[in-house]
């Protein structure tokens, strides 16, 4: 994520972005992803926001590493959950076959959709064989501002599920559903589990 009105918004509504959203590390999709690697395993929270999933991920036995682009947020996942978040943006990922699972919860949709193809291509090759990415986005189409000024890109679930099979992957579980975002509104979502072809 490099939209600079997007992280203006961030790094003005991080405290509230935490407390809205900072009790959720240990919900059902977490405790899905985990579920598929093996305890001790490496785990990239690309996008970890707060902090609160990348620190429930060490509490229960993972290594992790979190990146984040918002200075703001990382600061507050450094100093209330006591993760060292790396403050960059989702492009530099350049590792190969490192991790045992990428969990992306909603953060790749910041990012314009000609850039979704590029970042999988990353994430796959970031992943080792077999390994688990968990991706979450907002449903619809198209690609809008919200009623902050955070740019979003909108998928349709076949839409992601066939981006996902050209970089690699094969999908393995899916949820859907809805939530009010940031900005008061009601949203449709899905999660998909997904997993890197050998």
């Amino acid at each position: 994520m490099a939209d600079k009105e997007t992280l203006a918004v961030y790094a003005e509504r991080a405290g509230d972005y935490a407390k809205r959203f900072g009790n959720l590390g240990e919900g059902p999709h977490v405790t899905a992803f985990l579920a598929q690697i093996a305890r001790g395993g490496r785990i990239l929270d690309l996008g970890c926001g707060p902090g609160h999933t990348a620190a429930a991920m060490m509490r229960a036995g993972y290594v992790v590493d979190a990146i984040d682009a918002s200075p703001e947020l990382a600061a507050i996942a450094r100093d209330e959950y006591g993760v060292d978040v790396q403050v960059t943006t989702f492009d530099t990922l350049q590792n190969q076959e490192f991790y045992d699972g990428i969990f992306a919860n909603f953060s790749l949709l910041h990012d314009p959709k000609s850039e979704m193809p590029n970042h999988l291509s990353r994430i796959a090759r970031a992943l080792a064989s077999h390994g688990i990415l968990h991706i979450g986005l907002k449903c619809g189409v198209g690609e809008r501002r919200d009623a902050l000024g955070r740019f979003y890109a909108y998928y349709e679930i076949e839409e992601l599920i066939g981006l996902l099979t050209s970089a690699g992957f094969e999908s393995i579980h899916q949820r859907t559903g809805e939530e009010i975002g940031l900005d008061g509104t009601v949203a449709p979502w899905v999660i998909i589990l997904a997993r890197k072809r050998g």
